[in-house]
């Protein structure tokens, strides 16, 4: 199984993997950027990466079997970077986007197209499926997931059907409730209902708040990190925490600079994808490259 790596061309130009450095894959997925990293490293080159989804590892590991003496491959959520003892970098990486597996394979629950187990969750060793957090959650909890995760208007209206139905255990359940609640104007809220949720199983906003902080730490003089987002929110907290570390420390009497930014932003705008790829690979029309880089 492949997956085609979204922004590709633009994410290998853009943080310009050199010989023989290190490159760090916190969303290794299929191994579809990683692989594009490994040609530009070399032989004297490595690749350490983590992946959450004990599926798509397996699948990773025969697709960059080519390079198994220079690959460190783990199963974990990058949320626990800073327990992995991993030395300094050259290149971090993130790729939030959802991989095809999940997409594809209705048996993960992330999809409304097809009737299956509400489970959405990467690491399925692990945490609350998504009917599960349905069930624990009272009226009030799940609308807050809703406007928050998803900016949902109707959110408590929305939470207050999937209360008053005898369960929601299946992606035709909550889709059936969604239809309920907000009749036609369920097929343009299921997205971001389906997201709300996903985001909420996965404490993706909290796991991309510890990179965010912890990642930088890992960079060596020069290291860039490279982070694509999908969704608004992500990217407004990678804009904003790129921004706090490329700003000087200020004195906060006379306003004067303290002391000199240790990072700079090498994409003053995100980068986006191009009309051509998002004719070849339409789950890429959201997606956002942000570049950090360490001053030398």
């Amino acid at each position: 199984m492949q997956h085609t790596p979204v922004l590709h061309n633009e994410v290998i130009n853009l943080l310009d993997p050199q010989e023989g450095e290190i490159v760090l894959d916190v969303t290794l997925g299929l191994g579809g950027h990683s692989s594009l990293f490994l040609e530009k490293i070399g032989s004297s080159g490595k690749l350490l990466a983590i992946e959450a989804d004990q599926v798509n590892l397996d699948i990773a590991k025969e697709n960059l079997s080519d390079y198994s003496g220079q690959i460190d491959l783990r199963h974990n959520n990058f949320c626990n970077i800073a327990q992995m003892e991993f030395p300094q970098v050259d290149i971090l990486f993130a790729d939030l986007g959802l991989s095809s597996p999940h997409l594809d394979d209705p048996q993960r629950g992330f999809s409304f197209r097809e009737d299956a187990p509400l489970d959405m969750r990467f690491d399925r060793t692990t945490g609350m499926p998504a009917s599960q957090l349905i069930a624990s959650l009272d009226e009030q909890g799940l609308a807050q997931i809703f406007w928050t995760y998803g900016e949902l208007k109707s959110g408590r209206k929305l939470a207050r059907t999937i209360k008053e139905s005898e369960s929601v255990k299946t992606t035709f359940d909550l889709k059936e409730c969604t239809e309920k609640a907000v009749g036609f104007h369920a097929k343009t809220m299921l997205p971001q209902v389906f997201q709300a949720l996903r985001i909420a199983v996965n404490d993706e906003m909290g796991s991309l708040e510890i990179l965010l902080r912890e990642g930088p730490k890992l960079l060596k003089s020069g290291g860039r990190m490279g982070v694509i987002t999908f969704h608004s929110l992500e990217d407004r907290m990678v804009k904003q925490e790129f921004k706090v570390l490329a700003t000087p420390e200020k004195d906060p009497i006379t306003g004067a600079d303290i002391h000199e930014a240790l990072f700079e932003i090498l994409t003053k705008k995100p980068i986006v994808p191009s009309e051509e790829e998002i004719a070849e690979n339409p789950r890429a029309r959201s997606a956002k490259l942000r570049i950090l880089r360490v001053k030398s």
